[in-house]
């Protein structure tokens, strides 16, 4: 079920994910929010640079597993734009960090970049779920698909 306070919270994931694809890098955009609703930790793609680890969900686990106690990462949400690769998946599950919501998922992004003739991750895509079975999960939200890809469509697609 995807709230009010969700919605805001997805709305920065775009923000940040136009502040990625402005500096030259893939637009994506995550956020890390506490229990009580505020703003832990919030970044967007880096892999630009030649590395392509540089996701702001695996920067978010990794700050999360130095600053945060095995409780508060349990009950803190992860927002972001597109849904966690497995690298992230796995990341966020190591840590124990809680729930996960997204905009997009990886299904719709590789349809997508399959359709501008882009060249295959050389992770598969896989669910969240799939990597991460137990880690509580919502999204794609459907009325922000569009907004997405056309970020997408601005990197890749010219």
């Amino acid at each position: 079920m995807i709230s009010s306070t969700d919605r805001v919270h997805l709305e920065r994931c775009l923000s940040l994910a136009e502040e990625a694809l402005a500096a030259g890098d893939e637009p994506f955009g995550s956020v890390l929010v506490a229990a009580d609703g505020s703003e832990l930790y919030a970044d967007h793609n880096h892999v630009s640079g030649g590395d392509g680890t540089q996701h702001p969900e695996f920067a978010i686990a990794r700050w999360a597993a130095t600053h945060l106690s095995p409780a508060d990462r349990a009950a803190a949400t992860v927002y972001t734009s597109g849904e966690h690769c497995p690298m992230c998946a796995a990341a966020h599950a190591w840590v124990g960090l809680g729930r996960i919501v997204f905009a997009t998922s990886s299904a719709q992004l590789v349809a997508w970049l399959t359709d501008w003739g882009v060249d295959p991750a050389p992770v598969a895509a896989l669910p969240i779920r799939t990597v991460a079975p137990d880690v509580p999960v919502d999204g794609p939200v459907l009325e922000l698909a569009d907004r997405v890809r056309e970020l997408h469509r601005r990197r890749h697609a010219g």
